[in-house]
C-alpha cells in the first residue's frame, strides 16, 4: 500500500510551471543574443529544462504516462524545427497537432467502451466508487451513468480540439521569424509564456466544469450526498 501510494503522488504544479514555461521562456527570451549564449545554445538549455522534468517524473513514477510522453515528443519537435531551421509553419502544425492527437485518443476511447474521462475524474481516492457502483445498480441507473460519463469524455475531447486550436493561432501570431534566429527563439519564450494565460488556464476550468457535471450527474442519478459520493478516509 506504502509503495503504491509513493507512485500516486501529484505532481508539484509549481514546479511543473517553474521547469516547463517558466525558465525555458526567460532564457530564449532574454538569453538568445549573441552577447549570451547564442540562438543555438540558448534554444538547446532552455529546452534541457522541460526534458529534464520530464524524466525526473518518470523516474520518480516508475511509469509512463501517455500524455506526458507526447509532451516529451512536442518538446523534442519544437527543438528539431530550431536546430534545423525548419519553416516556422511547422512549428504551428506541431502545437496544433499533439492536442488534436489527445482529443482523437479521448474521443477513440469513448468508442471502445473505456472512456479516458472515467480513468481521469472516477479515482478511487476521491471518490466513493463502490458506494457509488452499487447504489447505481440498485436504481438501475448504470446505463444512464454510463451515457452521462460518454457525454463528459466528449466534452472532454472538445477541450483538447480548444487547446489544437489556441496553439496554432497563438503560434502563427507571434512566431514569425525564420528558425535558428534570435527572435525566433525570442518569440518561441514568448509563445510558451503566454500559452498558460491564453490556453492552460481556460482549458483547466473547461476541466473543472466536466468534473462539476460528472458529481452532479452521480448525485442526481444516485440521490446520495456530496460527503457520500467523496471518499471518506
Amino acid at each position: 500500500m506504502s509503495t503504491q501510494t509513493k507512485t500516486k503522488r501529484p505532481n508539484n504544479t509549481l514546479l511543473e510551471l517553474i521547469f516547463n514555461i517558466a525558465i525555458p521562456s526567460i532564457i530564449l527570451m532574454k538569453l538568445s543574443g549573441d552577447e549570451y549564449l547564442g540562438s543555438m545554445y540558448a534554444l538547446v538549455i532552455a529546452l534541457f529544462f522541460p526534458l529534464g522534468y520530464g524524466l525526473y517524473d518518470l523516474i520518480k513514477n516508475r511509469s509512463l504516462n501517455f500524455i506526458a510522453l507526447l509532451g516529451f515528443l512536442s518538446t523534442l519537435l519544437t527543438g528539431g524545427i530550431g536546430l534545423f531551421e525548419l519553416d516556422v509553419e511547422w512549428l504551428a502544425i506541431k502545437e496544433a497537432a499533439i492536442p488534436l492527437v489527445i482529443g482523437l485518443v479521448v474521443l477513440i476511447s469513448g468508442f471502445w467502451g473505456k472512456p479516458l474521462i472515467a480513468k481521469i475524474l472516477l479515482n478511487p481516492l476521491l471518490f466513493n466508487l463502490d458506494l457509488i457502483y452499487q447504489t447505481l445498480s440498485n436504481k438501475g441507473k448504470t446505463e444512464e451513468f454510463k451515457a452521462k460519463i460518454q457525454r463528459a469524455n466528449h466534452l472532454l475531447s472538445v477541450t483538447f480540439v480548444f487547446s489544437a486550436t489556441m496553439n496554432y493561432l497563438l503560434a502563427k501570431w507571434i512566431v514569425v521569424s525564420p528558425a535558428g534566429t534570435t527572435q525566433f527563439n525570442e518569440e518561441l519564450g514568448e509563445m510558451t509564456m503566454l500559452s498558460y494565460p491564453v490556453i492552460a488556464i481556460p482549458s483547466t476550468i473547461m476541466l473543472i466544469a466536466i468534473m462539476f457535471y460528472v458529481v452532479k450527474s452521480v448525485m442526481k442519478l444516485t440521490s446520495l450526498k456530496l460527503e457520500e459520493v467523496l471518499h471518506a478516509e
